[in-house]
């Protein structure tokens, strides 16, 4: 049914609740995983533009990837890893494209009303440009 599952994580432990139905769903398929991290782009203050953040990010999803990757091993299920520079919805959408992903795998903290309008959704932006079928997990605040 699946043969490439595309977990995009942020490093949180807030995924988690994702990452055990990625991982799950590769497992019982024999779907290679492929788990992305974006560094966001976002604007810097001058004062911080020596690489600092940069860095910090990149060392945060390649110990996102670590902790993914030893789960995976655990279950037996092969698993590719990408760190990429970008817009995080952009690049989730562009990487499922460019791995011809069958199936996306994303958590969401459920915010609704005003926090929704006012922060958006990467989640919510990955489902509507989806042309693959996107698994929302929903994560609990408890999961944060």
């Amino acid at each position: 049914m699946y043969e490439r599952i595309l977990l995009p994580t942020d490093g949180s432990q807030g995924n988690t609740p994702a990452v055990e139905q990625a991982i799950g769903l590769a497992a019982e398929t024999g779907a290679t995983l492929h788990v992305l991290f974006v560094v966001e782009d976002i604007p810097y203050a001058p004062e911080m533009m020596d690489g600092e953040i940069e860095a910090k990010l990149r060392q945060i999803g390649e110990d996102a990837m670590e902790e993914i990757r030893e789960r995976a091993d655990d279950a037996g299920v092969e698993i590719e890893t990408a760190i990429e520079d970008g817009t995080p919805h952009r690049s989730i959408l562009a990487y499922a494209d460019d791995e011809d992903a069958d199936l996306i795998v994303m958590g969401t903290h459920g915010r609704s009303g005003l926090d929704r309008y006012l922060l958006g959704s990467v989640t919510e932006r990955v489902v509507r440009g989806a042309e693959i079928p996107v698994l929302t997990v929903r994560v609990s605040d408890d999961d944060v």
